[in-house]
């Protein structure tokens, strides 16, 4: 726990917790516990560092699988209101796929894992299929574009070809959910995503990625030590 004096009456605490969400932090001055105004308190959790080299590519590839599965799960467990039975294979076969590539990806870094991370999906209505599935479409193509910028950066041709072969299902993902919003269209592998000219799939790099996954990951990540190039 650390004090800082914000040098206007008022003092910053914070505390980062064992167990985020959990822990009850009591401020106390000479012995007497003291409440409200001047004090605020913040609970944080620990930085996650990625690591580096392939072992760090690997864990922001874990990272991505995690808040994926974590969502499908979720709209799994409760259904959008209206959700027809095909819709329903296709979100479960979704999470299936996804908790696989977690689960896989975690078994290949034992122990130089990340632990798991904790997600927030506040800002997504889970009964609405507007919600869900507009927000699927951002995690599948953010998820193809990631892998698409990360392969460059893996040294090992095995790990290259593992994401090669994660990245290939991912896109049929994103395609799926592309035609439940817009049936019958050209949208499955629209110009936003695949160039017209070299028809090839957008690539971004785990900069660009990760401020773009922030906002349903509370957990703070430490890219810092990954490869640039």
């Amino acid at each position: 726990m650390a004090a800082t004096d914000n040098a206007n009456g008022t003092y910053t605490i914070t505390y980062v917790a064992a167990n985020p969400g959990t822990d009850t932090v009591e401020v106390t001055l000479d012995g007497t516990a003291i409440s409200g105004s001047p004090f605020t308190v913040t609970v944080s959790e620990d930085t996650v560092s990625l690591g580096t080299g392939d072992v760090g590519i690997l864990n922001y590839a874990y990272a991505l699988e995690q808040l994926e599965a974590a969502f499908y799960v979720q709209v799994v467990t409760t259904p959008y209101t209206g959700i027809t039975a095909e819709e329903t294979q296709i979100l479960t076969d979704i999470r299936d796929h996804e908790v696989i590539h977690r689960e896989f990806l975690k078994a290949v870094l034992a122990a130089g894992a990340i632990p798991d991370l904790t997600v927030d999906f506040t800002g997504v209505d889970f009964t609405s299929r507007a919600s869900v599935l507009g927000t699927a479409k951002t995690f599948e193509d953010l998820g193809v574009s990631a892998y698409n910028g990360a392969g460059q950066l893996l040294e090992s041709a095995d790990y290259l070809l593992l994401a090669g072969k994660i990245v290939s299902v991912e896109a049929r993902h994103a395609s799926a959910i592309r035609d439940l919003l817009n049936p019958l269209s050209a949208d499955f592998a629209g110009d936003d995503v695949v160039d017209p000219d070299t028809g090839l799939d957008a690539a971004r790099s785990p900069a660009e990625v990760l401020p773009l996954a922030d906002p349903f990951v509370t957990t703070p990540i430490d890219a810092s030590g990954l490869p640039t190039a």
